[in-house]
């Protein structure tokens, strides 16, 4: 499908204060199970074993292990399942997951002890997806939402109050403006963080009577129904993790490590929502859809702390533990949203028609910051001679601390100062919960030169099933909202296997990984009620959205080259 817009064909305004909303920031939390194919092979469970390079970014010290010097590089191949190609996202394609070395360096011969640096880049967040749904409504929609809200009149009451701003433009000797929604009737109130951008461009492109536009009548603010929408995203680019690694061991019993890591962040999201409108004697009217482009970028700081130890001198059993800081991330995010309407009753332009433009478009450009959990992890490895070789591990981060800030001004030297939302932490804290990673995996050599993988990999669900995307809040996060579905996903299930050819120095691995999990998506939040007093009429009316069930289903081939010297 084309794309409908671009984030060229707008102009943009620059704000520095800003943040963005629970959902939005999500996507930045956790990570995906990638690095070497011996790495995804054993299900990443190689924490308390060690001498992996992915391990830099798990447990530090698996470095420490590393008894001579190595260079390696993946590459993978990524393909969705069940998913029909949107926009430019396909769903199949290549990937440049992983190249690094680890300098092993001698200390003292007569105790074995080492002291090792290492580099490494991999790929730990993947967002090559396509996401669709689509259900019945039964008279909801988003027009009928962004009513709703404004019927409350009130910021804080999660509304806003309706007024005309700024000049748009004059037709025919005739000033026609934008309409704002405004903390409150107060004539020095300010534009409401509950007015979010969608609310703005339902507002102006379909919901107002632009023909009595300004009047003297009060209505002139109407919502549609809708029997049912449509819903398509394609989502791209990743997050780069660049990891610098120091480590080493004492007596061969102690391994320590400590890795500075850098995360690069390259988000492209475009969506097309789209509502099939009826009048009130239920006939159809047209249809009207959402186009939205959201770009994000930046870099975000991390540091790791990892210990291995072998508690039994005469036994290769060793356990493992770790502490990951928050990623301290600055960013900066980029929409440009446009409202097509298709409606029976949609303009030319302003003046000639009531209710709205064909099209009317929004867009914003923001920086904000953003600091992720902390993580924890403990593991535990065992090998049997050197034939077998055995790996668990747990980790945990409590997803509903996440930080979302909201910048204020620089400090002296440049850099951005920040607050938290505290508005939207909270809704933080309702929609994600606690994830714990369950790692295991086992390698097997029936030869010297040849291994064979197994592992298994559980992560717990992110998000509370009664989580809520709400925009009635009033935060910074809200106000540069400018779409409003949002999905609750389920737990993940990664099962991977895979080989190992060794021959003199070079070793060459090839992994297999499926990825499976399921989810709720809601197009707005699910239940809101209010009474209908705009038009007079006092009636109490439901707006509920109609939820669909989602999968995202991924393969995953990967392929690692290595050099030992």
């Amino acid at each position: 499908m084309k794309k409908i817009i671009s984030l060229a064909v707008l102009s943009l305004a620059m704000l520095p204060a800003a943040a963005q909303d629970t959902y939005e920031n999500a996507r930045l939390l956790g990570s995906d199970l990638n690095g070497t194919a011996r790495y995804v092979g054993m299900g990443g469970a190689l924490d308390a074993l060690g001498a992996d390079i992915s391990t830099i970014g798990t447990n530090p010290a698996g470095i420490g292990i590393f008894r001579h010097s190595t260079i390696s590089g993946s590459l993978g191949i990524v393909s969705q399942e069940d998913a029909v190609r949107f926009d430019q996202t396909r769903k199949t394609n290549l990937s440049f997951d992983q190249v690094g070395f680890v300098w092993a360096n001698v200390l003292d011969d007569d105790d074995d002890t080492y002291m090792n640096f290492a580099f490494n880049y991999h790929k730990s967040r993947n967002f090559n997806q396509i996401l669709s749904a689509a259900n019945s409504l039964k008279g909801a929609s988003l027009s009928k939402l962004a009513y709703g809200k404004s019927t409350l009149d009130n910021e804080s009451q999660g509304g806003y109050y309706l007024e005309e701003g700024d000049v748009l433009e004059a037709i025919k000797g005739k000033d026609y403006y934008l309409v704002e929604g405004w903390q409150n009737s107060n004539p020095q109130s300010e534009r409401a963080y509950t007015y979010t951008q969608w609310d703005h461009v339902y507002t102006n492109g379909l919901m107002w009577d632009q023909n009595n536009f300004p009047a003297t009548e009060t209505f002139k603010n109407n919502f549609f129904e809708a029997t049912g929408y449509d819903f398509n995203r394609g989502h791209k680019g990743y997050i780069a993790d660049f990891d610098f690694n120091f480590s080493g061991n004492i007596n061969n019993r102690i391994f320590l490590g400590l890795t500075l890591g850098i995360h690069s962040v390259d988000y492209l999201g475009y969506s097309e929502y789209q509502e099939f409108l009826v009048d009130s004697k239920g006939q159809s009217i047209g249809n009207t859809v959402l186009a939205d482009e959201r770009k994000i970028t930046g870099t975000g700081v991390d540091l790791k702390l990892g210990a291995i130890f072998r508690p039994f001198e005469d036994s290769p059993f060793r356990f493992g533990l770790s502490v990951i800081t928050p990623t301290w991330y600055d960013l900066k995010s980029r929409n440009a949203t446009l409202l097509i309407n298709a409606t029976d009753y949609a303009a030319t332009h302003p003046g000639t028609e009531k209710w709205g433009w064909k099209e009317f478009s929004s867009g914003e450009t923001y920086e904000f910051k953003y600091y992720t959990p902390w993580k924890f992890g403990l593991s535990l490895g065992h090998t049997v001679d050197d034939y077998l070789a055995l790996g668990a591990g747990i980790e945990y981060s409590d997803y509903s601390t996440a930080d979302t800030r909201v910048n204020d001004g620089y400090d002296s030297y440049g850099n951005a100062d920040s607050y938290s939302d505290e508005i939207m932490n909270r809704n933080t804290e309702q929609a994600l919960k606690s994830v714990l990673t369950c790692r295991v995996g086992a390698e097997f050599k029936p030869d010297p030169s040849m291994a064979v993988r197994l592992g298994y990999n559980y992560v717990s669900p992110a998000y509370n099933k009664n989580g809520i995307r709400d925009t009635r809040l009033a935060s910074l996060g809200n106000w540069y909202s400018s779409t409003a579905d949002y999905t609750n996903w389920e737990a993940t299930h990664r099962i991977t296997c895979g080989l190992g050819y060794k021959y003199e120095n070079w070793n060459f691995d090839v992994a297999y990984q499926y990825n499976t999990t399921k989810g709720t998506f809601y197009p707005f939040q699910p239940d809101f009620t209010f009474t209908d007093v705009i038009s007079s009429s006092s009636v109490l009316e439901t707006n509920i959205s109609t939820p669909t069930n989602v999968k995202f289903n991924r393969h995953q081939v990967l392929f690692t080259i290595g050099y030992t010297f």
